[in-house]
């Protein structure tokens, strides 16, 4: 029986609140908000450095995954394992499948399951509590992690701890969130803690009381992972089978009906991000009340919250507001009413625009494409290419393609030749060509690509041979 410590990094939100940053195809735990230059997702693997760990390993939706592949890169663990999820079946399932793969690979880890987007301030702190857990986790105890509760938040969950068990508590019951005057109550009581979505068990007994309170999750998860199949570090899973998984909550399915549920208190200036506002509230501020990120200019302006991420952005007399500023939208909002933003979100979901997916930017595996300009007949892009990073060889039934090269040297496959483009030459890709696009050099490749044609959507490509899997 295994005494590892195994984290298991959930990254499978949409982070709509914290639109327009926050994107379907790039949502919040892959963007640097809170911890410097570091993606809420590099911070949250980043500050488990100094515990017995073994190497994490991450459940995120299948489209993000050369985005989570690339982040993990960057932080030297390009060896962790990353779970795809071909549909979102919430948290239950994603951790049954987490829980099946660990004990494929050791005997009966205990896992650590935290979430991919939280904000942790006090690192010491956290690793106290996590060494606080682990005798519980080993003796079969089912524990989550109970955040000391710094005012009264009608927006989270809270548990009430009941008798002492070791250097935790038995979960007495959860609570839904409450309206503020049984916020206040909880608060003052002392024996409330908010519910963190944060956990650590041993990964049978979680698969044990799955299987005893919802049975159907758990066979739908072993007969998905039983159908699944590696490719590189990406672990998919038979997304029929899966489907079919029903949906719920680790809490509703599992944690809310156990006996074994016990909580570990943790005081280290925890945040969800879950807002604007609350972003607002762990960020530094200046002696206005304001946080200012990006080239902002200010005058007479208190207690707001600035975003300015292309352009200059002035504000003259406001007050309580959030603004936020992207190549392709901004946000104005009161504090008071940012959890509407999602209404936003649904809005442009509803009318087919595309400012809910993606932002301007749009990240692949070989690198990154901005949408400049378009118009009828046309389209502009800056296309950035990886060093050593490949398009897939390819073919457009409705359009050609101009490529003008910045920097950096192109090797283009144009029908049956191949040669190189050097910085300030061009070449012409005819409508039905097949083509690729490759950067043989250890400098990015900067090009513009000026399409022109009747349809111009990305879902026109017919990819032949893709070292993504993507043909």
């Amino acid at each position: 029986m295994s005494n590892n410590i195994n984290p298991v990094i959930m990254a499978g939100g949409s982070g709509s609140r914290l639109w327009p940053l926050s994107r379907q195809l790039n949502p919040k735990q892959f963007l640097p908000l809170a911890d410097g230059m570091q993606s809420m997702l590099q911070a949250t693997i980043q500050r488990l450095q100094g515990l017995d760990i073994a190497m994490p390993r991450l459940i995120c939706n299948e489209q993000h995954r050369f985005l989570a592949a690339e982040q993990l890169r960057q932080i030297g663990m390009e060896q962790a394992s990353i779970l795809l999820e071909p549909v979102a079946r919430n948290t239950a399932p994603a951790i049954a499948l987490a829980a099946l793969q660990a004990c494929g690979e050791e005997e009966d880890p205990i896992l650590l399951i935290l979430a991919a987007d939280h904000l942790i301030q006090d690192v010491p702190a956290f690793h106290a509590s996590i060494q606080a857990a682990l005798p519980l986790a080993r003796a079969g105890k089912l524990v989550t992690f109970g955040i000391v509760p710094s005012h009264p938040e009608t927006g989270y969950g809270y548990i009430e701890k009941g008798v002492a068990v070791g250097d935790g508590f038995a979960v007495s019951r959860f609570v839904e969130k409450p309206d503020l005057a049984t916020a206040a109550e909880y608060l003052a009581s002392g024996d409330y803690f908010w519910n963190s979505g944060m956990f650590m068990f041993r990964a049978s007994r979680y698969l044990e009381e799955l299987g005893r309170f919802q049975p159907a999750i758990a066979a739908a998860c072993r007969e998905a992972l039983a159908g699944g199949s590696q490719d590189m570090h990406f672990i998919r899973v038979d997304a029929e089978a899966f489907a079919a998984c029903p949906e719920d909550s680790i809490d509703y399915a599992v944690m809310e009906r156990t006996a074994d549920a016990v909580m570990v208190p943790l005081d280290a200036g925890w945040s969800d991000i879950g807002s604007w506002s609350a972003l607002w509230d762990v960020s530094a501020k200046d002696a206005e009340g304001n946080v200012f990120k990006g080239d902002v200019l200010s005058e007479c302006s208190c207690n707001s919250y600035i975003h300015a991420d292309h352009r200059l952005v002035a504000a003259v007399g406001v007050e309580d507001l959030v603004i936020v500023e992207t190549k392709d939208a901004v946000l104005v909002t009161h504090k008071s009413q940012v959890q509407d933003v999602k209404k936003i979100v649904e809005q442009l979901k509803n009318g087919r625009r595309h400012e809910h997916a993606s932002h301007r930017e749009v990240y692949r595996p070989w690198g990154v494409y901005d949408s400049v300009d378009s118009g009828h007949r046309y389209q502009v892009k800056r296309i950035t290419v990886n060093p050593g990073a490949k398009l897939s060889v390819q073919m457009h039934h409705h359009r050609a393609e101009h490529w003008i090269v910045v920097s950096g040297t192109a090797k283009v496959t144009n029908g049956d030749k191949t040669y190189l483009v050097t910085e300030n030459q061009s070449t012409y890709i005819p409508i039905g060509q097949v083509h690729s696009l490759e950067n043989p050099g250890v400098i990015p490749l900067e090009l513009i690509e000026v399409q022109s044609g009747s349809y111009l959507g990305e879902d026109d490509i017919v990819r032949f041979e893709d070292k993504y899997g993507r043909a």
